[in-house]
């Protein structure tokens, strides 16, 4: 049961809903600091942890090399991954956009996803996120926000 200020991804809706955030967020990769912004959208569903989108304006430049293929979302459509380069390192797929994402997501075209724990951190205000478990869904876990959460082992049928 969530605490006072807190969510529950349990009362999360599906279909996802997208909304705003509030806070400052920033992502570290590299030893530097590869996105900040104050224009981040988050993505709330069903059992996950919310999915923070930044607009690709805010994410430096050349840190975001094309990666091969992509996945489907039945909510969003196909989503296409970048491999994220900063600081001399490369971290393989671990970031992902929606270029043309379904009408009831289109806020969401070519804004940047990535996966906090293959980041050297990520933080919303001045907290540092947690990552979702498991290594497919994305979400970032702050204090905030109760589970139990998707992606755990024995999860994935939820």
């Amino acid at each position: 049961m969530p605490g006072p200020g807190q969510e529950s991804v349990w009362d999360y809706p599906r279909p996802p809903r997208v909304e705003p955030v509030l806070k400052p967020v920033e992502v570290r990769f590299g030893g530097e600091v590869i996105a900040r912004t104050e224009r981040t959208l988050r993505v709330l569903e069903t059992s996950h942890p919310p999915v923070y989108y930044i607009p690709r304006a805010d994410v430096v430049a050349g840190c975001l090399v094309d990666s091969p293929g992509t996945t489907w979302c039945e909510y969003k459509g196909a989503a296409a991954y970048f491999d994220v380069v900063a600081g001399g390192i490369r971290a393989e797929r671990a970031a992902w956009t929606y270029p043309d994402p379904s009408p009831r997501y289109a806020a969401l075209a070519g804004a940047v996803a990535f996966y906090p724990g293959r980041m050297d951190a990520c933080f919303v205000g001045d907290e540092r996120v947690s990552a979702q478990p498991g290594g497919f869904y994305g979400g970032w876990i702050t204090s905030d926000i109760v589970g139990p959460f998707k992606g755990d082992p024995g999860t994935r049928s939820w």
